[in-house]
């Protein structure tokens, strides 16, 4: 039986493995995917502190040898769900493995929702992006368009626009829908132009790379090539929280619905990261929900050794 196992392999999961680690606790690891998350779609880092600038990659690498050094167990399998034993936590996986734990750390993030085009996602990190805050700096001094049209689609193309000489927002429907405030302060600004009832067709690349997008103007059928140095696609993050649902409340929108101290209605049961309900997702929050959720957890594991 494990101390701590981790449901998922990125900042917050793999920040969770190491404070439980350097608290002397056992600590098993299981990622779906790859170790990183979304991070690793980040081609520089310049924002993570004490770092002057690193690759999404080379952080989730150098993290990764780094809880494994401390002595983490990793497995790469999907956990399917989770039961709350009377002794124990019990974690099930998609290839049939079972694992025990005296408390569950859920580090499962999100994915981004992607708009379904050929070859999308080899460009992603290299022409689309999906964060100005991590990537806005790259974009200085040229065209960006700004896939998406609610509040995160407003809050991007503000941030762009202080840097971009063109912002063009691209919405699928009849008009924008986030709130009046921003689009006033966004729309208000000259570089920046709104086209509603827009379809984004296709990607439009060479063999130097990423070059714009195609798009249909849904009201009059016509196409359109649009050419620009970058997208960021802004219509929505995915949580994959559904499975444990019994254990840890949801949001309406699926996040699980856990405060600053990333616990849940289930003792022993922490979530960290992305997954979970927050207004700031970055690298820095991300770290910083895995060691709250560890360090809560390794208190909880201290207190059930007092009581035996």
């Amino acid at each position: 039986m494990y101390d701590i196992i981790v449901v998922g392999g990125g900042p917050a999961g793999m920040t969770a493995a190491l404070y439980g680690l350097r608290n002397g606790k056992t600590v098993l690891v299981i990622e779906k995917n790859s170790f990183g998350g979304q991070i690793t779609n980040s081609p520089k880092v310049e924002n993570y502190p004490g770092t002057l600038s690193m690759s999404g990659n080379q952080f989730a690498d150098s993290t990764l040898k780094q809880i494994i050094a401390q002595g983490a167990d990793i497995e790469l399998d999907t956990v399917s769900r989770i039961e709350n034993a009377p002794d124990c936590k019990r974690v099930l996986t998609e290839f049939g493995s079972v694992y025990e734990g005296r408390a569950v750390v859920i580090a499962t993030g999100v994915k981004h929702r992607m708009l379904g085009l050929d070859n999308e996602e080899d460009y992603i990190g290299d022409g689309i992006s999906f964060c100005a805050v991590c990537d806005g700096d790259f974009y200085k001094g040229k065209t960006v368009c700004v896939a998406g049209g609610g509040n995160s689609a407003l809050q991007e193309a503000i941030l762009l626009s202080e840097k971009c000489t063109q912002v063009i927002m691209l919405q699928d429907l009849p008009e924008f829908t986030g709130e009046k405030r921003m689009q006033d302060l966004l729309f208000a600004k000259s570089n920046v132009k709104g086209l509603t009832q827009i379809k984004i067709l296709s990607l439009i690349t060479d063999a130097s790379g990423f070059k714009g997008v195609r798009i249909l103007h849904k009201d009059t059928g016509k196409e359109e090539d649009v050419l620009c140095d970058g997208l960021f696609v802004a219509i929505g993050l995915i949580p994959e929280n559904k499975p444990f649902e019994d254990l840890a409340a949801l949001n309406d929108w699926g996040y699980f619905d856990s405060g600053e101290d990333c616990l849940t209605r289930t003792p022993g049961i922490y979530v960290a990261g992305d997954c979970r309900s927050k207004r700031v997702r970055q690298l820095t929050t991300a770290v910083a929900d895995g060691a709250t959720a560890a360090l809560a957890a390794c208190n909880y594991i201290n207190q059930l050794s007092t009581t035996r």
